[in-house]
């Protein structure tokens, strides 16, 4: 008698185990805890074997017949279906562990432990959580050129094209390291060079005159905002480091007695620790933000958590506050502003201004050039300092209760 979906669900559960039969040999075995599972009993090379076709209400009558029929069609095959069906749940499981978001992860945290700046592994994952929205539940070796070519179209529909640009060498690396660790053929990735809209080269902006400088000083004296913040602004045109090394900046790698900053290579764009002579000018606000966070871990802490650095926007947001637009200054800006002025000046060498920028060489030069130019960097430092305070019109050198600046190291 064929099984019906009225039997199925009406079936009581006994005192003991009782089969409820099907055609083709599929059955219904209901346990005493009520539990129904589908079972098909047959026989692989002279033994007496059953294959499980999962639990009612989860599959369905008509869902079990397809799968024995699928089992049969293997049976018939010289094949064992309990064999195959092993086959495919391990395959399956294989592949939840292969995802794309899986294996991005596993390598973000190689890139972590091979000391990859933090600021860079924030952009990466920033980066990788807009492909998960596509891809990140897909298994690797199933996702093809066209789907990431999706996923990158979704970023280049928002107008951020060097964003998917950046996007692509990132799934493309992910694939690489699949690949490297047996999980992918090949880089689909790769096949889209070219397909993406070439986004036009932005310079980031910048006041690059003296009278525009002396302005922009007076303007943040005149800063009204919140004291930390203040701090950072006035302190960023007098070391010139990028925004991600300010923000992040911690006491312990200020050395007071021989008024260094010293920045870890982990922290640093190029991957190399770096040195900032700090002026009187400096040693000044530093004097000032040591009463404010000195006992804490960060210079500039964020405004929710001690623990935790400012926002890599507060430099920013404070010079729209102070009436720059985007257009006009940044806070990366102040290092073209340091570069173009102290270059202009002629009193300097080019390798102390590229130095103390943390710029690298490349090829032959980078070979030859290793001096790190410290006494004419100590110097060019405290004399940019004087200079902005003299484009400020008026405002005098100062200095405060840490140590006098005589000849760092």
């Amino acid at each position: 008698m064929a099984l019906t979906n009225r039997i199925v669900r009406e079936a009581r559960p006994r005192e003991k185990p009782y089969k409820l039969a099907d055609m083709d040999g599929l059955y219904l075995l209901v346990q005493p805890n009520g539990r129904r599972l589908w079972r098909w009993n047959y026989r692989y090379l002279n033994k007496h074997k059953t294959v499980a076709f999962g639990i009612w209400p989860d599959v369905e009558l008509d869902e079990a017949g397809h799968l024995l029929a699928k089992a049969r069609k293997t049976l018939a095959a010289g094949n064992d279906p309990s064999a195959e069906k092993r086959k495919e749940r391990a395959a399956s499981i294989g592949a939840a562990a292969n995802t794309f978001k899986i294996i991005a992860e596993e390598w973000v945290k190689k890139q972590e432990r091979e000391g990859l700046a933090e600021i860079t592994l924030e952009k990466i994952r920033w980066l990788l959580a807009k492909a998960y929205r596509s891809i990140g539940n897909r298994a690797i070796d199933e996702i093809g050129a066209q789907d990431v070519l999706a996923a990158l179209r979704k970023v280049e529909a928002e107008g951020r094209y060097e964003s998917a640009r950046r996007m692509r060498s990132v799934i493309s690396r992910v694939f690489r390291y699949a690949i490297a660790t047996a999980r992918a053929q090949r880089d689909v990735a790769a096949d889209l060079r070219g397909a993406l809209i070439t986004p036009k080269p932005k310079h980031l902006s910048a006041i690059t005159t003296a009278k525009e400088v002396g302005a922009l000083m007076r303007a943040i004296e005149g800063h009204s905002g919140h004291a930390i913040t203040l701090l950072a602004l006035r302190m960023t045109p007098h070391v010139f480091v990028r925004p991600g090394e300010l923000r992040q900046a911690e006491w312990d790698e200020f050395d007071i007695e021989k008024c260094v900053w010293s920045i870890p290579a982990e922290k640093m764009k190029m991957r190399r620790p770096h040195r900032v002579p700090l002026s009187k000018q400096v040693m000044a606000i530093l004097e000032e933000l040591d009463a404010l966070t000195g006992d804490g871990k960060y210079l500039f802490p964020s405004f929710r958590s001690r623990w935790r650095p400012m926002s890599e926007n507060s430099i920013n947001a404070a010079l729209r506050r102070l009436g720059y637009s985007q257009g006009q200054m940044t806070a990366h800006g102040f290092r073209a502003t340091a570069a173009t002025l102290l270059n202009e000046m002629g009193t300097w060498s080019v390798d102390a201004i590229e130095r103390q920028l943390a710029h690298q060489e490349g090829g032959v030069r980078r070979a030859y050039a290793r001096g790190e130019y410290w006494e004419e960097r100590v110097k060019m430092m405290q004399h940019w300092s004087d200079h902005l305070d003299v484009l400020c019109k008026g405002a005098q050198i100062v200095t405060g209760r840490f140590p006098k600046r005589e000849n760092a190291e």
